[in-house]
């Protein structure tokens, strides 16, 4: 089966089983308890991005890789002992520690590859 990362996303179950749920806004509009439920475990999404990213985020309950397809990023990180810039370029990837603030600064059209326990994660504005 072939699917498209930034549409279709895989939820990488506990048990080893992985499931192909539905990306995009279709996801993110799932109720709360639902997104809980599928964020406990690993996901994994694409996104394209054209600009900055609107928000920092954190990933309380586990570490996150962030993989840089194609384009170029300066990943932004907010370690405990001060801030921490990771420029990635054309392809490259950067493990961002569980509970770590960080944001991407998008300098060409970027895809990247996201793999994370995304529960519990917390925003806030750039």
């Amino acid at each position: 089966m072939s699917l498209d990362p930034e549409h279709a996303y895989l939820h990488l179950r506990a048990g080893g089983a992985i499931e192909v749920i539905e990306g995009g806004e279709r996801f993110w509009s799932r109720s709360d308890a639902e997104l809980d439920a599928v964020t406990r475990d690993w996901l994994v999404s694409e996104f394209a991005f054209e600009a900055d990213w609107p928000t920092w985020e954190m990933h309380p309950e586990g570490d996150e890789i962030v993989y840089l397809i194609s384009g170029a990023i300066d990943l932004l990180l907010e370690d405990p002992g001060g801030m921490r810039e990771v420029p990635l370029r054309g392809r490259g990837a950067c493990v961002v520690p569980r509970g770590v603030w960080h944001w991407a600064r998008v300098l060409a059209p970027s895809r990247v590859l996201h793999v994370t326990r995304g529960v519990g994660t917390q925003h806030r504005p750039a």
